[in-house]
């Protein structure tokens, strides 16, 4: 393995770095919103809208990202939805992140006290202040251990952009692969920017997650 070629790679995986970064941030808040609203959707049980919300679940849950990325952005532009990979990616990401977010939601909603709900309906909450006083603070402060492995895993996922040609970390590895023929290089460039993002980033998400139960459960 050659230092000097690391050395000279480290500008072109920097700039993938920051845009595996991006797409993953964007995805995670599509996915935290998707999933939030989906979840209300099944906890208060809303006509219709619960039934989609179960096959939105159950599809995007049980496809591989891979074959959304496709249809996304390779099969809506035959239909005349035309958009850029980077787009698509970020879509995909929050599509299959709503999915598992709102699964982890709804168990923390469904964690909270039947009977403060009731005590909130009988002095007249209506379900918008339902959710915004009582379910949303405390099922919330639940669902952080799931809603962090789901953080982490949304961030793995990126590394199947590379299927669209988004210029991210893995896409990036397998180019200086194939042109340069630097494999272990670009690997161990490549497994060391993952775990630049991803170490820390589960410190703070376990710390996050004792915090919140030291407030949820005094321990």
């Amino acid at each position: 393995m050659s230092w000097i070629v690391i050395q000279q790679s480290i500008p072109i995986f920097a700039k993938a770095f920051w845009i595996t970064l991006r797409l993953s941030l964007y995805g995670i808040i599509g996915s935290i919103i998707v999933g939030i609203i989906v979840s209300l959707i099944s906890y208060f049980k809303v006509p219709v809208a619960k039934r989609i919300g179960y096959i939105y679940i159950e599809l995007f849950r049980n496809t591989p990202l891979l074959i959304q990325l496709f249809f996304i952005y390779y099969a809506l532009p035959e239909v005349g939805f035309k958009i850029s990979a980077e787009v698509s990616g970020v879509v995909g990401l929050t599509l299959l992140g709503g999915s598992y977010m709102a699964e982890a939601f709804l168990g923390g909603f469904n964690g909270v006290e039947k009977i403060q709900v009731e005590n909130g309906k009988a002095i007249g909450l209506s379900n918008a202040q339902l959710a915004r006083y009582v379910i949303l603070p405390q099922g919330i402060l639940t669902s952080i251990p799931a809603i962090a492995a789901n953080v982490i895993f949304l961030i793995k996922e990126t590394s199947i952009f590379t299927v669209i040609a988004i210029p991210e970390l893995t896409n990036t590895a397998l180019d200086q692969i194939g042109m340069y023929y630097h494999t272990d290089e670009s690997l161990f460039i490549l497994v060391i920017a993952y775990a630049i993002i991803l170490i820390p980033l589960s410190i703070l998400l376990t710390w996050l997650e004792r915090r919140t139960r030291r407030v949820a459960f005094g321990n």
